[in-house]
C-alpha cells in the first residue's frame, strides 16, 4: 500500500509486518504529552485499532507539548479522548479509534484486556501504572512504561514472563517524585521518550521481538546524559505481580487510592492505599519554588493551585477544596504529587 511504502521498505517490517500491524489492537492509557504523541505515531504507522483513555480535558498549558490538540480544543475544554479521536480520524481513517472519557480503573482495564495486544503508558501517576502492571501480567499483555519531567525521561519495555515488572524495577531504581506542574517540562524530552516507546511498540506489533531492548533507559537532555541499565538481574521471584505466586495486589480494592466527596463542604478527600510519611518541608519548598501560594505546619501543608486548595497531611491523605468532582480532584492531586 502506497501510504506505508516507506515503512514497508524498512526490511524488518516489510509487507508482512505491515499486515501484522493492521491486525493489532493497542490500548493507550493517558492522552497527555506521552499518550497523544504515541497515539499519533501508531495511527500514522497503520496499527489496526487503538483504544484511548483519558479523564481530563484540554487546557492552554497543554499545547506546548501535547501535539494532537489545538487552541480551539483548549478554548472549548474538549475532553482529551474526544479531541484526540477527532484529530486521529483526520490523520488516518483506516485506523479504528475507540475513545473513553473517564478513569482507567480496574473494572475497565479488566474488561478491555482480553482483546488487547499491547498497552502503552501515557499516564502521569504511579497508581494507574501499578494497575496496568498487574493487568499486563494477569492477562499476559506486554506494556511499555514511559515517564518524563523537566528535561529528564525514562522508559522500559515489560514482557510478562520474561522481564522484571514495574514493581521489581522500582525496588532497585526509585523514580523521581517531581511533576510537570512543579518543575516544568520541555517538549523534546517528551519526544525522546515516545521515540523509544513507539519503536519498541513497532517491534512487538510487527512480531520482531528479537529486536526488543532489554535495558531500562534514562536520560537528561539538558545535561547531555544518557544511561542504559541492564535489568534482567533485578527480576524478583517473590514479586506479587510477576513472581512465582502472583496475587496482583493493585487489582484489589485494598490497594487502590480511595476518594470520597465530603458532604456539604465542596471538598474531595483522597487517601492513598498505604499510609506514607510525607516530607512536609520538602514539598512546601518545592511548591513555593514553582510559584504556588503555600503554608505549612509540622502536620500538614496547604497549597493553592488555580481555584483549588489542597491540604496534604503527613500520612499522605489529601483534601481538595473547591470541587465535588472526583476527576478534577484527582487531576489536582496528581499534578502536585506525581
Amino acid at each position: 500500500m502506497k501510504r506505508y511504502s516507506r515503512q514497508t521498505l524498512f526490511s524488518p517490517i516489510g509487507v508482512d509486518g505491515q499486515e501484522r500491524l493492521r491486525r493489532k489492537h493497542v490500548l493507550i492509557v493517558g492522552l497527555g504529552a506521552l499518550g497523544s504523541s504515541i497515539a499519533e505515531t501508531l495511527t500514522r504507522a497503520g496499527v489496526g485499532k487503538l483504544t484511548i483513555i483519558d479523564r481530563d480535558y484540554v487546557e492552554e498549558s497543554n499545547l506546548q507539548r501535547q501535539l494532537l490538540y489545538s487552541e480551539n480544543d483548549a478554548m472549548e475544554r474538549m475532553p482529551k479522548a474526544e479531541a484526540a479521536k477527532r484529530r486521529l480520524n483526520e490523520v488516518n481513517q483506516d485506523v479504528e479509534i475507540h475513545s473513553i472519557v473517564g478513569d482507567a480503573d480496574v473494572p475497565l482495564l479488566e474488561r478491555l484486556a482480553p482483546n488487547i495486544d499491547l498497552i502503552m503508558d501515557g499516564t502521569d501517576n504511579f497508581d494507574t501504572r501499578f494497575m496496568m502492571n498487574d493487568i499486563s501480567h494477569k492477562f499476559h499483555i506486554p506494556w511499555i512504561f514511559g515517564s518524563c519531567v523537566g528535561s529528564f525521561g525514562s522508559t522500559f519495555t515489560i514482557i510478562p514472563g520474561k522481564t522484571p515488572c514495574l514493581q521489581c524495577l522500582l525496588k532497585k531504581l526509585p523514580m523521581r517524585g517531581q511533576t510537570c506542574d512543579t518543575v516544568g517540562i520541555i517538549a523534546p524530552a517528551v519526544q525522546m521518550v515516545t521515540a523509544y516507546q513507539t519503536a519498541e511498540a513497532l517491534k512487538i506489533l510487527s512480531e520482531n521481538q528479537w529486536a526488543l531492548r532489554n535495558t531500562y533507559v534514562t536520560f537528561d537532555l539538558w545535561q547531555n546524559q544518557t544511561l542504559s541499565i541492564k535489568a534482567d538481574s533485578i527480576k524478583n521471584a517473590d514479586c506479587y505481580t510477576c513472581g512465582h505466586y502472583p496475587t496482583y495486589p493493585y487489582l484489589q480494592y485494598e490497594a487502590t487510592t480511595k476518594t470520597a466527596v465530603l458532604c456539604g463542604r465542596n471538598t474531595v478527600q483522597i487517601r492513598p492505599a498505604t499510609s506514607t510519611n510525607c516530607s512536609i518541608a520538602v514539598l512546601a519548598d518545592q511548591w513555593k519554588k514553582a510559584g504556588y501560594k503555600v503554608s505549612a505546619n509540622p502536620f500538614l501543608v496547604s497549597v493553592l493551585k488555580d481555584e483549588h486548595r489542597m491540604v496534604l497531611f503527613k500520612d499522605g491523605r489529601a483534601l481538595i477544596h473547591g470541587t465535588n468532582d472526583i476527576t478534577i480532584a484527582k487531576r489536582v492531586y496528581h499534578s502536585l504529587i506525581g
